[in-house]
């Protein structure tokens, strides 16, 4: 009889191809509706509904300047576009470099006192707006000229109430940055597949839109343990509010360079969306809530227990061949050979176990995934040094936020913001 061990491996053998069989098949069934959408997008625009955009900034000298300069070089009409520049109490110059655009009819500027996280900001800054449609734009990140232009079209039907960007990476330089890149071509991926299914449970910072009319009815942005824009979209989903992808509205953003802001960040998403799971617990399993009540939220709150179990099972297995190999050359010596060994190939031996089976599809159905995400993202599938950084260096790092966001949401210690 298998294990306790051989049981839970299996189980997330089967968990995660079932959701990559299940994403592949989404794919394969909406890529026709995608390419229409990337075609005619644009041309169904009908009216051009008033948009103001939010940005909050708290010590971001550095990059709030070009962050305006591209929302005021966006393609849409200079009457129909309002920046509302927020100072959240800032002890830098932020402040003074929004002043550089006081003049600029189309933005209005504001300060107020730091409240520690980002919603008191975006509230402060909803409390003046009057157009049909409001956004946010963080500080450090920056908009394609025809973003807009991309999103606005969704709006023509009555029934969306949010639309969401595809976001990648700005510039990046450092090996961790390259590594993000790959990542976030996964997520421009994941987003417009669980698009397709009314399954998305993030409406992220970085020029998500919304009807006005979602904040008047369902009340303002929330603390909601610093990841404000998945509360809301999961408050949203709960109240039957349609989210959707924008596939060619790109922003991009700036990403931790080094390894201890990257898990800090990641760490403060993951912690997030623990507990606005066991806010939200209600939606699960629930078929009222349609995929996102019975599959997604239920198989990503899975996938972080999945995800540090294989991870630990390889460091685990790692260090056992580790310790093996230096107990062989303790016994036999440490010199080189004489004659190298000689390899053949024999059929005869290749590992026909269940296990083996399962994880080899596994693996290859998530590169054949990851090519279908970078085309998606890119435009192309060019192989390099992001997609060589990311299959070597991600699974070691994935484990690191994981496991300190599971201790502190099963300890209860709380998080920061920066």
């Amino acid at each position: 009889m298998p294990g306790i061990q051989t049981l839970i491996l299996y189980f997330s053998l089967f968990v995660s191809l079932f959701f990559e069989i299940f994403l592949l098949i989404t794919y394969l069934e909406v890529r026709d509706e995608i390419s229409f959408e990337r075609a005619h997008t644009k041309d169904t625009l009908s009216h051009y509904p008033s948009v103001t955009i939010l940005v909050p900034s708290y010590n971001e000298e550095l990059t709030v300047r070009a962050t305006v300069e591209s929302l005021l070089a966006l393609n849409y009409p200079k009457d129909k576009l309002h920046l509302f520049l927020i100072d959240d109490g800032s002890r830098d110059k932020t402040l003074e470099v929004m002043n550089e655009f006081a003049d600029n009819p189309q933005v209005r500027i504001f300060t107020k006192q730091n409240e520690g996280s980002k919603f008191a900001a975006l509230n402060y800054g909803l409390k003046h707006v009057t157009s049909d449609l409001v956004g946010c734009l963080d500080a450090d990140s920056f908009v394609d000229p025809e973003a807009l232009m991309q999103i606005v079209p969704y709006f023509d039907d009555a029934t969306v109430q949010a639309v969401t960007p595809s976001i990648k990476v700005h510039e990046p330089k450092s090996i961790l940055q390259h590594v993000q890149k790959v990542e976030y071509s996964w997520g421009v991926f994941l987003r417009r597949m669980l698009s397709s299914i009314n399954a998305l449970y993030v409406t992220p910072g970085p020029f998500s839109i919304f009807r006005r009319s979602v904040f008047k009815e369902l009340g303002d942005y929330r603390h909601a343990h610093h990841t404000e824009d998945m509360e809301l979209a999961l408050r949203m989903q709960k109240n039957r509010y349609k989210i959707v992808t924008a596939l060619d509205a790109n922003v991009y953003t700036v990403t931790p360079d080094k390894l201890g802001g990257l898990v800090k960040q990641r760490t403060r998403w993951s912690y997030g969306f623990l507990n606005n799971a066991i806010d939200y617990r209600d939606m699960y399993f629930n078929r009222s809530y349609g995929h996102i009540g019975i599959f997604v939220l239920p198989i990503a709150t899975l996938s972080i227990f999945t995800t540090l179990y294989a991870a630990s099972n390889f460091v685990i297995a790692s260090v056992k061949s580790a310790l093996k190999y230096v107990r062989i050359h303790n016994a036999t010596g440490w010199g080189v050979p004489h004659h190298l060994p000689h390899f053949t190939f024999d059929w005869f031996y290749i590992n026909t176990s269940n296990v083996a089976i399962v994880s080899t599809m596994t693996i290859a159905i998530s590169l054949l995934l990851l090519g279908i995400a970078i085309k998606m993202s890119d435009g192309k599938l060019k192989i390099g040094k992001d997609i060589a950084y990311y299959l070597t260096l991600y699974i070691f790092i994935v484990p690191l936020w994981l496991a300190k966001a599971l201790y502190n949401t099963a300890f209860r210690k709380s998080i920061s913001w920066r």
